[in-house]
């Protein structure tokens, strides 16, 4: 394959998030995965100052050393100029061709909630993973679970409230909760990923402290029972039709899978599960349904509890850009289902690409 023909993926990585980090070590794991005689890398980092890094093909230049790197980066100072290097602005692109597909892998706010993909879809360029909606909608998990609901697919209660209510009503706020659930609970913002901002609270005055500290990182505020559960997640790869890997079960370091289990510490990873195939094959399909029902795209990790004792399944979160780091379930589940990481990765490009095609075949002027 000649070097013209070699389809360029613009890696986007980094973000003003929380999950910048997470990031970071998700796209480097992209990169190595990414089949260099198929594809040509162009590294694209969002900095925590809301600055673009911009790298063409260098060599020894990967995403965890572009912000410190000085040669062969390009740099742009707000999101008006690293809109203009992709030529988003009406003007002409300054990277060295076009790109064919984004792999945006921005975790969190800004990256992971649509608003990425908008920018995306405003410019006409093919990016892997969920559209907008389907990316606004699973981000938010009070909103999903009311899709979830309606879908007949089984999820863990909770109760939302405004961030207003916790910050200046954590007592009522709090007496509220108590006559819903019972303790212990978790409490953790609607709109975040990588367990940042959750606490496990037991008494009134942990609920407090918890509630008060998930509003410094979102505009609303979700507490869920603390059910005594095994925690199986599944990842689902496609479009159509979408497909279901095998199951995996984490058994957390710490109290609960936060974000020091996810990435500071050694956390047990147990793939298949340990679970009979009745549950297996349920949990799958479970899985495909709530990609479905959200209408998602490409890929999504589907986070699932079975609560012990009873075997209840109860589906916690869908994750429609799921970490890509060494110790991430998503591409670990499809490897242990058959599909490599550079394999999964051309199949994830290769449904963007798809779904850019059909989205350009669609009548967007209406003649009566």
């Amino acid at each position: 394959m000649t070097e013209s023909r070699k389809t360029r993926v613009g890696i986007l990585f980094g973000g003003r998030s929380t999950e910048h980090e997470v990031s970071v070590n998700s796209a480097a794991t992209i990169f190595q995965g990414l089949d260099l005689g198929k594809h040509i890398p162009v590294l694209i980092g969002l900095a925590h100052d809301g600055s673009w890094r911009v790298a063409e093909q260098a060599q020894g230049l990967e995403p965890r050393t572009l912000f410190g790197a000085r040669e062969a980066v390009r740099s742009f100072a707000s999101l008006k100029d690293g809109l203009d290097f992709l030529g988003m602005s009406g003007g002409k692109s300054s990277l060295d061709a076009p790109l064919d597909v984004v792999f945006p892998i921005i975790h969190g706010r800004e990256g992971e909630d649509g608003c990425l993909q908008g920018v995306l879809e405003m410019a006409r360029i093919a990016y892997v993973g969920a559209g907008v909606m389907a990316s606004s909608l699973c981000m938010d998990k009070s909103l999903s679970k009311r899709v979830l609901r309606d879908a007949g697919i089984p999820v863990v209660p909770a109760v939302e409230s405004p961030r207003v209510e916790a910050l200046e009503r954590p007592g009522q706020l709090a007496e509220h909760v108590e006559r819903q659930l019972g303790y212990p609970m978790f409490v953790k913002p609607t709109n975040t990923g990588s367990s940042v901002g959750v606490s496990k609270v037991r008494t009134r005055g942990e609920l407090e402290l918890a509630l008060k500290n998930a509003a410094r990182f979102d505009l609303d505020v979700l507490v869920e029972p603390g059910l005594d559960v095994r925690e199986i997640e599944c990842a689902v790869l496609g479009g159509h039709p979408p497909q279901a890997s095998v199951v995996g079960e984490l058994v957390p370091a710490n109290e609960f899978y936060d974000y020091e289990a996810k990435y500071l510490t050694e956390s047990q990873i147990m793939i298949p599960a340990r679970v009979s195939s009745e549950l297996s094959d349920t949990i799958r399909t479970l899985a495909v349904a709530a990609f479905q029902a959200t209408k998602c795209w490409g890929m999504a990790r589907v986070d699932f509890f079975i609560e012990r004792g009873t075997d209840r399944i109860l589906l916690n979160e869908l994750n429609t850009l799921p970490g890509f780091t060494s110790t991430s379930m998503y591409p670990m589940m499809w490897a242990a289902t058959g599909l490599p990481l550079p394999k999964l990765i051309d199949r994830l490009i290769e449904l963007a690409l798809q779904r850019f095609q059909e989205r350009s075949e669609l009548v967007v002027r209406y003649v009566p």
